[in-house]
């Protein structure tokens, strides 16, 4: 019987053909410089994404399973990446099945400027903070359910409670700061909505990953990407980058907007113009939107290092038990 195994012509050829493959598991640009991450983000928070329609995705998807099994799909590079790009925009990285278009990475833009921009305009009545702030909290519930783990899913439990808490802390922080601005300039009132977002990211992420800070710990890999133990402290220094880039994030579009409506009102353009507010707003959130949100993501590497001598002590006891023990370790901080 014949073996069905083609053998190449020329092993060298064939040992160059493979090291000419890219890997499409990695990201395109180097994660080790600050560039390299913001273009990486860019490409992943890019709107443009939501237009593909469900055969594009279909063909991406397709694509890239096909050259992960190492396949010949007969595509430049470029091509390959646009594909890579497309299909990770609306597929789970862990489970492969298609998420929910308003969970995307790449809708976050258009949802939060939306919502952002509503949140600036209408903050002065009690039912309009609670319905946009509620928006809010809904709209982060969702995106943290549709980009959970396929390895370490949230529980329904631990994502309601993530949900009422922050919910919960971004009504008290506007709803109290209301009460106490409204015989502060108008500039303070307008900056209300930053201090609930802010306030909201501070319970809403640690909660979220409340697990991993409290007892199993976030997995620690070597330069090799080998296992060698799990560390809380790690978790808690990722919670820690997370809720600082988030809270960045929320800079520009919600205190620039409310200086620019400012000067507007002083000049009395509002009162000319009421209509004018939350189209600006919005508009202005999403400008600053659509650069903040993959500037802030990429302050941080997503695989983020810290040295075994600032581990737990029976962390850093296991590690250098382990042959040629490394004196840093790397882990994943999180979105």
């Amino acid at each position: 019987m014949e073996s069905d195994i083609q053998l190449p012509d020329n092993p060298k050829m064939a040992l160059i053909d493979k090291m000419s493959r890219i890997n499409i598991d990695e990201p395109r640009w180097d994660q080790s410089t600050y560039e390299g991450r913001a273009k990486h983000f860019f490409t992943i928070t890019n709107p443009l994404n939501l237009m593909c329609s469900s055969e594009q995705l279909e063909r991406a998807k397709d694509i890239v399973t096909r050259y992960r099994k190492g396949e010949d799909v007969s595509l430049t590079d470029d091509e390959i990446w646009k594909a890579k790009n497309v299909y990770d925009s609306a597929f789970h990285p862990d489970t492969g099945e298609k998420m929910m278009l308003v969970g995307r990475m790449s809708a976050q833009v258009p949802m939060n400027m939306t919502i952002t921009g509503c949140m600036l305009t209408f903050y002065k009545t009690t039912p309009a903070v609670v319905f946009w702030q509620w928006i809010n909290q809904s709209f982060n519930a969702l995106v943290n359910y549709t980009n959970r783990s396929g390895d370490s899913p949230i529980s329904v439990q631990q994502l309601g409670t993530s949900y009422v808490l922050a919910t919960g802390g971004a009504l008290a922080t506007a709803l109290g700061l209301n009460s106490l601005v409204k015989s502060m300039p108008p500039l303070i009132g307008r900056l209300v909505p930053f201090t609930a977002v802010a306030a909201a990211n501070c319970v809403n992420i640690p909660m979220m990953r409340m697990k991993e800070w409290r007892e199993t710990g976030v997995m620690l890999l070597d330069q090799e990407n080998n296992t060698v133990g799990y560390s809380k402290k790690a978790a808690r220094r990722g919670v820690t980058m997370v809720v600082l880039s988030r809270i960045l994030m929320a800079v520009p579009s919600c205190v620039l907007p409310p200086i620019v409506m400012n000067i507007l009102e002083k000049r009395g353009t509002l009162r000319r113009m009421p209509w004018i507010s939350a189209p600006l707003q919005v508009a202005l959130c999403g400008v600053c939107l659509t650069f903040a949100t993959p500037a802030c993501c990429a302050l941080f590497p997503q695989k983020a290092s810290i040295a075994v001598s600032s581990l737990e002590p029976e962390v850093q006891e296991k590690i250098r038990q382990l042959p040629d023990a490394p004196d840093v370790v790397y882990y994943n901080k999180g979105l």
